[in-house]
């Protein structure tokens, strides 16, 4: 009672032909199909663009957005500095 034999499974296939037809069937099949290879693409892809990318060093962002040390900084940042200090 708890495993369905292979007549069961004929039984319920012919009710699913018959429900939807083989046309409509056979676009779902090819549309799946379809489906998992853009799938297996769209991965493989990904790992082609990481493979050329060179490894990120931790900082390196970090250092960007700093503010430059007082010996790198401009002669317009002195002034602007003195004129909020004002």
């Amino acid at each position: 009672m708890g495993s369905m034999s292979i007549g069961h499974w004929v039984v319920v296939l012919l009710i699913v032909v018959l429900v939807f037809g083989t046309k409509r069937l056979k676009n779902v099949g090819k549309d799946l199909g379809e489906a998992v290879k853009g799938f297996k693409k769209g991965v493989h892809d990904d790992d082609d663009v990481d493979a050329n990318l060179p490894p990120a060093r931790l900082g390196d962002d970090a250092r960007r957005d700093e503010r430059p040390s007082r010996d790198q900084r401009t002669a317009q940042d002195v002034r602007d500095d003195e004129q909020i200090r004002r």
